[in-house]
């Protein structure tokens, strides 16, 4: 299932604001499969053509969870803009995705 999405037609992939995100998982089970509907909905929303997501099936690349650290599925790696940042789970709180994102700063609550 290694498969990349991307909706920066044409613009260089180093571009201001440019997020490179790749979202790490096994299978297509339940919580993967909300993960990436999730992250592809919060993507078009606030980062509409700067955005290239990568999904990597660890049940067919499992050597690949060594480079980013992977210790649990899902997991979503910004790798672009640095520095890099890690948010694991489905991504479901869209507010903790936005912080974790860098797209919203954290609120003082």
């Amino acid at each position: 299932m290694n498969q990349v999405m991307s909706a920066a037609a044409g613009q260089a992939p180093l571009a201001e604001g440019y997020y490179n995100l790749r979202l790490y998982v096994a299978g297509q089970t339940t919580k993967s499969i909300t993960a990436l509907a999730n992250l592809k909905n919060i993507c078009e929303e606030h980062l509409a053509g700067r955005y290239q997501i990568e999904v990597i099936d660890l049940l067919e690349h499992p050597q690949l969870a060594a480079g980013d650290q992977i210790l649990a599925v899902p997991t979503l790696v910004r790798r672009l803009p640095e520095p890099l940042k890690r948010i694991i789970g489905n991504l479901s709180d869209m507010e903790r995705v936005l912080v974790g994102l860098d797209l919203r700063p954290v609120s003082a609550s």
